[in-house]
């Protein structure tokens, strides 16, 4: 009889994705067109990312760290990133601007692709950006603690 070798595991080398784009909105604040681009983070690794129109059946960079931007766009777009939140500024937003938007993220040594979201935006159907979450979004939370405390203080000194 032959002895019985054990079996030895067999290791799998799965790719998993790094992050995964959740949500894509855009709203109107101002003349200012915003984009907002939520995704869900799986690693610490550096974010690239890429916004983008289609129109007239054509892909159009507005602003990207993975390819160049178009420059018509580059004098008025600009991108702010958050905890997993990255954030397209549209300035001096016309029916020009109207098309197919693309948020396109990448993390570093993620070889899985790209993932992207689209959202199809007409001005004439975009909502108002809520005061509160740009607040939210442009201000830490403890900044805006401090910054109403003598506000709350206030407020409870009057009701008595």
């Amino acid at each position: 009889l032959f002895p019985v070798q054990p079996l030895m595991p067999l290791t799998v080398l799965q790719a998993a994705h790094c992050q995964m784009v959740k949500d894509l909105s855009a709203c109107l604040l101002g003349q200012n067109l915003r984009v907002d681009c939520r995704y869900e983070n799986k690693t610490d690794n550096p974010l690239t990312y890429e916004f983008s129109i289609t129109k007239d059946n054509r892909k159009h960079v507005i602003h990207s760290t993975i390819s160049v931007s178009e420059n018509i766009y580059r004098g008025r777009a600009n991108v702010t990133m958050h905890r997993n939140l990255v954030c397209l500024h549209l300035q001096s937003f016309t029916t020009s601007d109207e098309g197919i938007y693309m948020c396109e993220l990448k993390a570093t040594n993620d070889y899985t692709g790209n993932q992207s979201k689209n959202i199809t935006v007409i001005k004439d159907k975009l909502e108002k950006c809520a005061g509160f979450s740009l607040l939210i979004q442009n201000t830490s939370w403890l900044l805006l603690l401090l910054l109403s405390l003598p506000l709350l203080q206030a407020v409870d000194f009057v009701s008595l």
